[in-house]
């Protein structure tokens, strides 16, 4: 089993929600996050005044899936969230961390068929 924490932008999200229903993956955790990495944030003018954004606007998704849906899962991811065919600074990032144990807690449900 392997935790996805997939850092994408925000108008994505649908997008990529339905595609992995599309493969089977239904179950994810949606977080607000906010961060920077090349894009360094940018400067905006509001009244006349203008000051600097660091920190820009990202959704996290955090998925946890089977091994047989570990590559389904980070093409669909790779595939959606990306800004065209390249992709741009600011499209996002996956992270892949071991699950060691999966419990559901409503029926102490464990290991793979916790998912």
């Amino acid at each position: 089993m392997k935790m996805l924490m997939a850092v994408i932008q925000p108008g994505k999200l649908q997008a990529v929600r339905e595609a992995l229903r599309g493969i089977g993956v239904t179950r994810m955790t949606v977080l607000d996050a906010e961060g920077y990495g090349r894009q360094r944030g940018h400067s905006a003018l509001y009244h006349g005044v203008e000051y600097r954004i660091d920190l820009l606007r990202k959704v996290m998704l955090e998925i946890c899936v089977n091994d047989d849906f570990l590559e389904k899962t980070i093409d669909v991811l790779s595939s959606i969230a990306k800004s065209g065919a390249e992709g741009s600074i600011g499209d996002g990032k996956i992270f892949i961390l071991p699950a060691e144990e999966v419990i559901n807690m409503d029926g102490d449900i464990r290991g793979p068929s916790a998912v």
